[in-house]
């Protein structure tokens, strides 16, 4: 394939721009954006004529092959960066897991293995840190200056097996605060849900909608306010991953009116699903076993308004799938692990392939979203705030080539049976959606045409991030 390519009467859409014009690749890189740009015979020509032109998306927010307790998700990097790809996604950022006795750079080192040849679109790492002291601190600085991991997740929940405490917390955000990286927070009071789980499971409680009952969104809210004040004392910014309550939503707002360095992202699940999902004891809600789980249609519709108006910076998919059934294709220890006992259901769904096509559909379509302020959500944003831009997350000259080309008006209906997934069922199964992927470009590279699979599993590239870009 020529290392040169031309796409020719697109619409180009970015956060700020909406334009059409040509673009010329070459080198994996973007050389020039123009009207009617000249093309010699050894040029790759796509027509995009009537398509929109997007820059690739950004997940942030994915677990490959990643293991809580018992359970490791469906999808490695070779079933979930493919599905990632057919959904227009070109880069994620998934999680390296500090293991118990285990040293921050060692966890590291077993994630790029994790990936290595299996990743068909680019990828990077956040950092799960488990345990705070003076040598992990020390390896979290030397990550962010040498290994292009500047951000780390910490939990306020799952106590005795993720969680870590508020003193652990601040001391992290301070440091890496200093050093330009971006510390996110799993906001929900695990003490708390703990003995409300205690008490339910007691009273015989154990069918899957109790997981809801036993993560109120009062503990979601109290959770960011507290996270909100040890950043604000570490005056370090702070993430907070898939944020569902308006408790939560409510206490980002007023912080960012204060002008403190808040971001937070939401998921498709909390934009299209609410709690009415969770009625009877039928094992089919363990579908939506996921944490935080569904909240309220009031709470929607405060989510799709804050991500109209940067209340919210980002839609990631918490991409965190387990099977219905026990043993497809191999998987074990998936969601009936928790048939007789609700507290054991592996939280999480599946998310990866739809989400750019599902929020296009329900946001741009429906007029809840402008279409610049979509790419803003899927693509730019994640760039600026993990330490990718300009790189990745927009379309301009000598950032990376990555191109999603979108038919916004073909129509088509969402099926697990036509996902890349591992995963054995999809949240949006049987939706009829508007708009549809058909080409997708990493570095230069096509990789997917009109559903056909070009990509390979060691095109992939572990992206090194740089620090926080502020905005």
């Amino acid at each position: 394939m020529s290392s040169v390519m031309i796409i020719k009467n697109g619409r180009i859409v970015t956060a700020v721009d909406d334009y059409t014009a040509d673009i010329l690749i070459e080198n994996e890189r973007i050389k020039c954006i123009g009207e009617n740009l000249e093309h010699g015979l050894d040029h790759e020509v796509i027509d995009a004529t009537g398509m929109l032109v997007f820059p690739g998306g950004i997940d942030c927010h994915t677990h490959l092959e990643n293991t809580f307790g018992d359970s490791t998700t469906a999808d490695d990097f070779l079933s979930g960066t493919k599905a990632a790809a057919f959904g227009g996604t070109t880069t994620i950022l998934d999680f390296a897991f500090q293991g118990k006795d285990v040293g921050v750079l060692q966890s590291i080192e077993d994630a790029l293995k994790r990936a290595e040849n299996k990743a068909s679109v680019d990828y990077g790492f956040h950092m799960i840190t488990r345990q705070i002291n003076e040598q992990s601190l020390a390896e979290m600085k030397m990550a962010i200056n040498d290994e292009g991991i500047s951000s780390f997740k910490l939990f306020m929940a799952y106590p005795g097996k993720m969680m870590v405490d508020d003193a652990d917390i601040f001391q992290a955000l301070k440091l890496v605060g200093n050093c330009g990286g971006m510390i996110s927070l799993h906001a929900e009071n695990g003490i708390v849900i703990e003995q409300l789980i205690r008490e339910a499971l007691a009273q015989g409680h154990t069918s899957p909608r109790y997981h809801s009952l036993t993560r109120p969104s009062l503990l979601e809210g109290e959770a960011t306010h507290r996270g909100i004040c040890l950043a604000e004392l570490a005056e370090a910014p702070v993430y907070f991953v898939h944020l569902s309550a308006m408790e939560a939503l409510k206490q980002v707002v007023e912080a960012r009116d204060r002008g403190i360095p808040v971001f937070a992202e939401t998921c498709p699940h909390y934009l299209f699903f609410d709690e009415s999902v969770y009625q009877g004891d039928s094992f089919e809600v363990a579908k939506y076993v996921m944490s935080p789980p569904l909240r309220s249609k009031e709470a929607q519709k405060d989510l799709w308004r804050a991500l109209k108006f940067d209340d919210l910076q980002v839609v990631a998919t918490d991409h965190c799938p387990y099977c219905m059934k026990e043993g497809h294709l191999g998987k074990i220890n998936q969601k009936p692990l928790g048939k007789n006992d609700f507290s054991k259901i592996p939280n999480g769904a599946p998310g990866l392939q739809d989400r750019m096509t599902v929020v296009f559909d329900g946001g741009v379509k429906k007029g809840k979203l402008s279409i610049n302020r979509f790419v803003e959500l899927m693509s730019t944003n994640p760039a600026k705030i993990f330490g990718l831009f300009p790189r990745k997350g927009t379309i301009a000259v000598g950032s990376d080539a990555d191109i999603l080309i979108f038919d916004p008006n073909e129509k088509h209906i969402l099926s697990s049976k036509n996902n890349y997934s591992n995963c054995d069922y999809s949240l949006f199964e049987g939706r009829e959606v508007t708009g549809r992927v058909k080409k997708v470009i990493l570095r230069g590279k096509k990789i997917v045409d009109n559903q056909e699979w070009l990509g390979n599993s060691r095109y992939g590239n572990f992206q090194k991030r740089g620090q926080f870009c502020g905005f």
